[in-house]
């Protein structure tokens, strides 16, 4: 069977698990990365030099790295953070790397296709946009003693830190400069793969990329949302699996999903909660797809394993024909 052509969209370590559980299912892989980072060696070298925050970029690069003995110890030499309290502590290795040759070439594209072959990637990198970007997020409770108080919080690191209930982002600037080649890749894809990974700063800001967006919309792909593993955490605390889906659905109404890839674990025993993720889940046009895809002895993360033959089994079950038998 033909192996699929994926746009795999998303940030952070949710990207990462995808795209290391894709190198097994295909070779034929685009990952296209949130950029609005603002913290840590990203944040650091996104305001010396006015570049793009290269951290998560780089995240994708060495999921993607070739299994062979070179494109390994390109992995881990991508990854390696220098310690201490210096200008250099806390950078990693990799960041400055592709910093190096942006500067260098005067091309972000060019210069992740080169950092790409240089770790024999199954697959290529790109941004979700052109530009660095700033996410803004109009929030509820984000000051505990004024739990009903609704204010802005503006940057990726405070939003993701947020005590507070996130009920709308905006990016800036508005309309962001799309990366035309990751909108080809969306267009040109046989499955589009939304998340998992921290919902508000690294799933969510896709869809406010209008031309990327419109893409997600036109492309005669399949698109798949896989869910994170473990719901109520961090910048999503007390949504459920099926809140998830209506704060996408939300955000962009005229998005058609296919599948819903989702650990029996986020809905357990709750009938109610089963239900509403189904319910939700059709308002987007989708069926939801129950695989076991936890690490058993992490939690919160992903088997790359299992998730490498849950992927595998959707898309399987899409070419076979029709969803509803």
């Amino acid at each position: 069977m033909k192996r699929p052509a994926v746009a795999a969209l998303g940030g952070g370590h949710g990207l990462f698990a995808s795209l290391e559980a894709l190198r097994l299912v295909t070779d034929q892989i685009t990952a296209i990365v949130t950029v609005a980072d603002d913290g840590g060696s990203s944040g650091r070298l996104r305001e010396e030099y006015d570049i793009l925050p290269p951290g998560d970029l780089r995240m994708a690069l060495a999921a993607l790295c070739d299994n062979s003995e070179w494109g390994i110890a390109w992995r881990d030499a991508l990854q390696h953070r220098f310690p201490g309290e210096g200008p250099m502590g806390g950078h990693a290795l990799g960041n400055l790397i592709i910093a190096g040759l942006w500067d260098s070439l005067g091309d972000p594209i060019k210069g992740l296709d080169m950092v790409g072959r240089l770790l024999s990637a199954r697959g290529r990198v790109l941004p979700m946009s052109m530009q660095p970007l700033r996410i803004d997020a109009t929030v509820r409770g984000a000051d505990p003693e004024k739990p009903e108080e609704v204010q802005e919080v503006s940057g990726q690191v405070a939003i993701a830190q947020t005590p507070g209930q996130v009920l709308n982002l905006r990016l800036f600037p508005d309309p962001p400069q799309p990366c035309k080649e990751a909108v080809d890749a969306v267009l040109d894809a046989d499955w589009v793969i939304l998340g998992p990974g921290s919902w508000f700063t690294s799933v969510m800001p896709h869809l406010l990329v209008p031309d990327l967006l419109d893409a997600l919309v036109m492309t005669k792909a399949k698109r798949m949302l896989a869910l994170n593993v473990q719901m109520d955490t961090g910048e999503t605390a007390g949504f459920s699996a099926s809140d998830h889906l209506e704060v996408l659905r939300a955000h962009a109404p005229a998005l058609h999903l296919d599948a819903v890839l989702a650990d029996p674990g986020v809905i357990g025993d709750d009938e109610r909660a089963l239900h509403a993720l189904e319910t939700s889940a059709a308002a987007l046009g989708a069926e939801v797809v129950y695989k076991h895809v936890a690490d058993p002895d992490t939690a919160g993360v992903h088997d790359t394993l299992r998730l490498a033959t849950a992927y595998r089994d959707v898309m399987e079950r899409s070419s076979r024909g029709p969803r509803h038998q």
